[in-house]
């Protein structure tokens, strides 16, 4: 398997360690030839908007949208949970580029600035074994989840952080900054 991580922005890097420590070929996304290679594809963390224009940019919107509505896995973590999701409230700027895959609404920048960042133990749907330290740093929300999407992880108080919608992930958080392989072994198993 030949797995995607867009790399025009972000923490793509971290990804393509990930998944190597798991044995896994990886391929930096750039260009719509280099998805062409990829049997899946991860669109990381970053500035949703300057991810946003960038794929605009590099024409890789109609071939990410057409791959994954045919056949592709593709897990959005964080800035690319915002591209997947089909509406976007609260601080989108005017034009943002969206990839608008999944019937999820996100709220960019839901937990405040980087300085409130934090962390928490999530129970994960398909994840067995202890809870997932999961990482949020100006972290979007998933305010409601319609259609074919489910939410698979919640705050304890209820807030979406992750969704699921056939072979489409999105996380709020970022699981490429922590030890813990798991979220990256559900999306290969996807």
């Amino acid at each position: 398997m030949n797995v995607g991580v867009l790399a025009l922005q972000g923490a793509f890097r971290e990804h393509e360690q990930i998944l190597r420590r798991l044995g896994q070929q990886v391929t930096q996304v750039r260009l719509p030839e280099h998805l062409e290679q990829v049997d899946r594809l991860i669109i990381p963390g970053g500035e949703s908007t300057t991810i946003g224009k960038l794929l605009v940019a590099y024409k890789l919107v109609e071939p990410i949208r057409e791959r994954a509505r045919r056949e592709m896995p593709v897990w959005g973590t964080c800035a690319g949970m915002i591209l997947l999701a089909g509406q976007i409230i609260e601080g989108r700027p005017e034009g943002q580029p969206a990839l608008a895959l999944m019937d999820i609404v996100a709220q960019r920048n839901a937990f405040g600035r980087q300085l409130d960042s934090f962390e928490a133990d999530l129970q994960i749907a398909g994840i067995a074994g202890e809870p997932f330290r999961a990482v949020f740093i100006r972290a979007p929300l998933i305010t409601s989840v319609g259609g074919d999407a489910e939410a698979v992880a919640t705050l304890d108080d209820g807030r979406i952080v992750a969704a699921r919608q056939g072979r489409l992930l999105a996380t709020a958080f970022h699981p490429e900054l922590t030890d813990d392989t798991r979220m990256h072994e559900l999306f290969l198993e996807m």
